[in-house]
Order: C-alpha cells, then sequence, then structure tokens
C-alpha cells in the first residue's frame, strides 16, 4: 500500500482534474431524439393530408352554412332542410342498406376465396390469384359499363339467359328493388378480390403450430376455422370491413353510371345525390351539407371498430 501521504497527494490531484463537458448544440439534441426524426420524416405527408384532406374538409363545413349564392350565413339550414326532406331520408336509409349489405357479401365472398386459395399448392395460387384480382384491377366505371349492358332491359344478357332456362325476364334496372339488388351485386363484384387478397395474407400469417396441435387435440375443419383462423385474424378483418364500409358509403361511379339514381331517386347514395344536388342542381351549400352526413355514420363504425382492434391487441401483449 502506499504511504498516507501519496495517496494524498494522488486524491488532490484526481480533484484537481477538471474533465471538461461536451457542449452538445440544440440541434444535435434536437436530431438524437427519435420522435423529432419521425416526425420530421413525416411532415411532407402530413402536409399533404392537410391540403388534400384537412383544407377540404374544413372548407366543406364551412360552405355547408351559406345560402345557395354563397353570399350569406343561413346556420344549420341546410342540415334542417335535408332533415325535413323524405328523399334525403330515404337517400340514408338506401346508403346504409347499401354499404352493410355490400360489406357482409364481400367479407364473406372475400374469406371464402382467400380459404379456398390458401388449400391450393403454392404453385398454382399465382394464375388463380391473379385472374380473381382482375375485377378489382380494372376502373370501375370501366366494368359497370359492362354490368350495364347485361342488365339492359332490352338487350340484356342475364335476362337472355333466364329465358333459355324458361324463366321470366327480370326488369333489373326498372324497378327500385331490383335497381337496389344490381348496384349491390357489381360492388360486391368489384370489391370482393380486395378481402380476398388481405383475407389470404392473414391466413398466411397463422402459424402452422397451432392447426397440428387442433389437430392433435382431436378438433374438426369447422373447430379449426372457429377457435384457430378466426381469433388470429380478428384484427385484420375488422381494419379491412372499416376500410370497406368507408369506400363503400362514399361510392360514386356505379351508381352514377348504372342507375344514375334512379328509378324514382331510389338508388341514390350519399355521393351520387350531394352531385345531383350540389351540381346539377346548383346548391352547393346544400351538396355539402349532404356529404357531410356520411361523417357522424363513419366517425361511430370506425370508433368501435377500432377501439375492439386496440383492445384485442392490448390483450395479446
Amino acid at each position: 500500500m502506499a504511504p498516507d501521504g501519496v495517496s494524498g497527494t494522488i486524491a488532490r490531484g484526481e480533484a484537481d482534474v477538471t474533465v471538461p463537458r461536451r457542449r452538445t448544440g440544440s440541434l444535435a439534441r434536437l436530431a438524437r431524439r427519435r420522435s423529432t426524426i419521425a416526425f420530421l420524416l413525416a411532415l411532407p405527408l402530413i402536409l399533404i393530408i392537410a391540403g388534400l384532406v384537412a383544407w377540404p374538409a374544413t372548407w366543406a363545413i364551412y360552405l355547408s352554412t351559406l345560402n345557395r349564392r354563397m353570399t350569406a350565413s343561413v346556420g344549420l339550414d341546410n342540415y334542417l332542410f335535408l332533415i325535413e326532406s323524405e328523399t334525403f331520408r330515404m337517400v340514408v336509409w338506401q346508403s346504409c342498406f347499401f354499404a352493410i349489405t355490400a360489406v357482409l357479401l364481400k367479407a364473406l365472398i372475400g374469406f371464402w376465396l382467400a380459404h379456398m386459395l390458401h388449400t391450393i399448392p403454392a404453385r398454382g395460387q399465382r394464375k388463380w390469384r391473379g385472374m380473381l384480382l382482375i375485377p378489382w384491377v380494372i376502373p370501375p366505371a370501366l366494368s359497370t359499363l359492362g354490368w350495364w349492358w347485361m342488365f339492359d332491359p332490352s338487350y340484356s344478357s342475364i335476362n337472355w339467359i333466364l329465358n333459355v332456362f324458361g324463366f321470366p325476364s327480370i326488369p333489373w334496372l326498372g324497378t327500385p328493388w331490383w335497381a337496389r339488388i344490381a348496384v349491390v351485386t357489381v360492388n360486391v363484384w368489384y370489391g370482393a378480390p380486395f378481402f380476398m387478397i388481405m383475407y389470404l395474407a392473414a391466413l398466411k400469417s397463422v402459424p402452422e403450430q397451432l392447426y397440428e396441435a387442433a389437430a392433435i387435440d382431436g378438433a374438426t375443419g369447422l373447430q379449426k376455422l372457429l377457435y384457430v383462423t378466426l381469433p388470429m385474424m380478428r384484427n385484420i378483418i375488422a381494419i379491412t370491413v372499416l376500410f370497406s364500409l368507408i369506400v363503400t358509403f362514399a361510392n360514386y361511379d356505379i351508381v352514377r353510371v348504372l342507375t344514375n339514381g334512379g328509378p324514382r331517386d331510389t338508388t341514390h347514395l350519399f355521393a351520387t345525390y350531394a352531385f345531383q344536388v350540389g351540381i346539377l342542381s346548383g346548391h352547393l351549400p346544400r351538396g355539402a351539407a349532404v356529404s357531410l352526413f356520411m361523417l357522424p355514420i363513419l366517425a361511430v363504425a370506425a370508433f368501435f371498430i377500432l377501439r375492439g382492434v386496440s383492445r384485442r391487441a392490448r390483450e395479446m401483449m
């Protein structure tokens, strides 16, 4: 051991040594924060969304409070007029019926197609995926023209097939309920491939060990579906349904090309009726009010669906 004097000198020497602190600029400290970097990287996208979504939405809300000439504010008069309108109440009912029916059918058909494709060997899946995605790839306005020809009352190919088998012709676009069925049919044909590809990706992410464990326990095919496949796909199913619900509520092309809202406004949706009131009738503020009626309906649906997704995500953690 060193003498006390030596140790004291060393201690005093160590005490006298001052290590200069490295001064860090505010910009460097800012850059080291991951949240700041993430915000800066996402800032261009945030600005684009603000310019293309937030600003038009704010302007639409303001526009819906103006009079027809857009020279003075009328408050909520446009909304009150729509609520009292029998035609608009029918549009609300038709939009909800159309969206819910079409989304449910697309989800069921898409899940069935995805399950069938999942059982096909990987080499044969490519051509089937390509063929089944064709309806979703074709622009809806173009494909709807083909469906309009098939539903045409004079030259309907569907009615021709029905007549061959002895069934009477159906006025697809001439009566309210058949016109609604025609619109839903075209929307399901167009949107089911999207559900199929999303569900197929979710099916491929389910571990095979779970199916093997269920088979060892003696589970049937239906039990594997109910207790293995669906629980593992719940979040994907919910997000896909929410996205499709938003797109279906705002559907415009199919109704505009196929029926143009007829017969007697019985197939109008929010988007097509807003176009008719705001553009064709020249009442832009009231057309903006029609389009904004979708917001509370979709907000409620998004709240419950996303709350379920977040709850299941917390349970899995």
